[in-house]
């Protein structure tokens, strides 16, 4: 048997602090432009089956049970009742938390507690480079206090995030821009935007990755599927191949998240590049049942070093348990596997489970 009795999240987001109905529960569950087809719900999908494998049995109901049930048991014991359970049920011991998305989300604080678990926060480049517009009133104080902002936030954060690919795409040009053409760029961007006005100009978001870059925290990359709407094509974790060689022998590793469909790409960055790691979250939470096959295609390419568990959960605390448990499912499917055709000993195959669920995250971030 597979042992990993310690895991950590390296990336992940809080959980809502209010009750959900269930269309809002169901949103959570598959991030589609619109509705399921018709006679079925968001809980018909691999993440959806998952979350009542796996949730039902930590609030007191039987696997599999309809998704009407498990939400009047959810509502029966309360949002924070139930948060408290599913969250110390996942078995996850550390939480990286990225802050940078709006609604009413608890922090590393109330995750640490509600989990009984450590927690540390991840600062998102983009939200910050927003806040520090909104209380800029010339470029040059823009700059000047983005800079100063950056390396505030790198004294307490464990690493920055970026949603550049998100927001323009990963085909960046990879070297620095000058300082007369981030001037340029920042002052179109300041006289255009209105107050909470978001970030998309590529040349500003190269700059704030390259900000980051210089603070030698880690800095998480999202790729792949991301958010409703997205040209999944721009997100190819492959368009950062270039970024990738002018950041080497920096100090800074660069963190690969979701990745997933392209998460063989991602792997194969994480094991050209010695600073490049790749994230499981997406690829297993999205995949559910299929979670060991995608698992077993990722480590054909990726060092064992250079890879690093999370939930990539958001909102619902079932998300953060799902990611947990089908990684752990996974990872005994694949290696137990090895192990008994003879492969790999168990010995190997204990320690490559222990670096990918907790081992690897806390050297790179250098959380206990």
């Amino acid at each position: 048997m597979i042992e990993t009795p310690s895991l950590v999240d390296q990336y992940c987001h809080g959980v809502l602090r209010t009750e959900l109905g269930l269309g809002t529960f169901e949103a959570h569950l598959a991030r589609g432009e619109g509705p399921p087809a018709a006679g079925t719900t968001f809980f018909d999908t691999q993440t959806g089956f998952a979350v009542r494998r796996w949730c039902p049995p930590l609030l007191g109901l039987e696997p599999h049970c309809p998704p009407a049930r498990y939400l009047a048991r959810r509502r029966e014991l309360g949002v924070l009742e139930a948060g408290r359970k599913l969250l110390r049920g996942s078995g996850i011991t550390t939480y990286l938390v990225d802050t940078g998305l709006p609604g009413d989300l608890t922090g590393p604080g109330e995750m640490a507690s509600t989990g009984a678990a450590d927690a540390h926060e991840i600062v998102r480049l983009e939200l910050l480079a927003e806040q520090v517009a909104d209380t800029s009133g010339t470029v040059e104080s823009f700059l000047a206090n983005l800079a100063e902002s950056v390396h505030g936030a790198a004294a307490t954060a464990v690493a920055f995030t970026s949603v550049a690919g998100v927001r323009h795409g990963l085909a960046l040009a990879p070297e620095p821009p000058g300082p007369g053409e981030v001037r340029g760029a920042a002052g179109r961007w300041l006289a255009g935007r209105r107050v909470g006005g978001a970030l998309s100009d590529p040349v500003l978001l190269r700059h704030l990755l390259w900000i980051a870059v210089a603070s030698g925290r880690p800095l998480q990359l999202h790729a792949g599927l991301g958010e409703p709407g997205l040209r999944i094509d721009r997100t190819d974790p492959v368009l950062l191949s270039d970024f990738a060689r002018a950041t080497a022998g920096l100090g800074t590793d660069l963190v690969l998240l979701h990745g997933y469909p392209y998460h063989r790409h991602a792997a194969h960055l994480a094991g050209v590049f010695p600073h490049v790691y790749a994230d499981l979250g997406a690829a297993l939470v999205r995949t559910g049942a299929r979670a060991a096959a995608v698992l077993s295609e990722i480590l054909e390419l990726a060092p064992f070093g250079k890879l690093l568990f999370s939930s990539g959960a958001h909102g619902l605390p079932e998300l953060h348990v799902v990611g947990a448990r089908l990684f752990r499912e996974a990872l005994a499917r694949v290696l137990g596997a090895w192990v008994a055709e003879g492969a790999w000993s168990l010995v190997d195959a204990q320690r490559v489970a222990g670096l990918i669920a907790a081992g690897n995250a806390k050297r790179v971030y250098g959380v206990e």
